[in-house]
């Protein structure tokens, strides 16, 4: 019997050092059940016990937990938002050497659309992205950089054509636009966070979060931002309290630090 939930919350909290209380209990549990039914498992004790004894299964529970699904340029317009409005302003504003947070990266789509849609206005050697997420897998698959087709499908021809090579049926990124980009593990809901942004992406992944979690990371964007530094979202998301966070809406998914 899959019961007992509170005890497995603290056992995958001690193996894993993700906290499922910050995650909507009846998605994330209905997630899990399956997972572990598929894995033969007819109990939490039994799963736990698998997880701590099969490195393969554990890698498994991570990835699943972690939700990563991207790809390059998604929601153009508001790509193209970033490449005409938000990129030329903090350029303005804060000169041509900006510190840049891709926050749950994913596999690298996005840390990567951002450093491409860069290079349209500055030397790429002026480029330096901080991208950062919970799961060491797919960190691994980003600095690999080899995508599928319909991964780059919505990255404009021009860089589509200057920054990838084809192998196979699939797409290796440049080195040049590697370089831009550090990858590191971090928690946003355990970890401490980097300071002094002066752009912060952080799309669709806050969405699986409680209300008290997700205030608690625009907060901490919030300080993670230079003044006047931009925080973008994800079509599916909102800050509904941004205003008393000490944000200012620029449109639906950019937001900007006000003094």
């Amino acid at each position: 019997m899959f019961d007992n939930y509170e005890g497995f919350k603290k056992d995958v909290l001690a193996l894993t050092k993700i906290d499922l209380n910050y995650y909507k209990e009846k998605q994330m549990r209905r997630r899990i059940d399956t997972l572990a039914t598929k894995n033969g498992c007819k109990s939490y004790e039994e799963y736990t016990k698998m997880l701590r004894n099969d490195a393969e299964k554990f890698e498994q529970f991570v990835n699943f937990l972690t939700i990563n699904v991207s790809e390059f340029y998604r929601n153009p317009d508001q790509w193209k938002l970033m490449d005409e409005t938000v990129i030329p302003k903090l350029i303005k504003e804060q000169g041509k050497s900006l510190k840049i947070w891709s926050a749950a990266c994913s596999t690298g789509d996005e840390p990567y659309s951002l450093a491409m849609a860069f290079s349209r206005h500055v030397p790429l050697a002026n480029i330096r992205i901080l991208a950062t997420d919970i799961d060491k897998k797919v960190i691994e698959h980003a600095q690999v950089g080899l995508y599928s087709e319909k991964s780059i499908a919505a990255v404009p021809d021009d860089l589509k054509k200057k920054y990838f090579t084809q192998v196979g049926s699939s797409f290796q990124i440049s080195n040049e636009i590697k370089h831009c980009v550090t990858f590191k593990e971090h928690n946003l809901l355990k970890d401490v966070y980097p300071k002094d942004f002066d752009l912060i992406l952080c799309r669709n992944v806050v969405i699986y979060f409680t209300d008290d979690a997700k205030d608690m990371i625009y907060k901490n964007f919030f300080q993670s931002l230079k003044p006047h530094g931009v925080l973008f979202i994800g079509s599916t998301e909102q800050i509904t309290n941004y205003k008393d966070i000490g944000f200012s809406r620029m449109s639906s998914f950019y937001f900007e630090k006000t003094e």
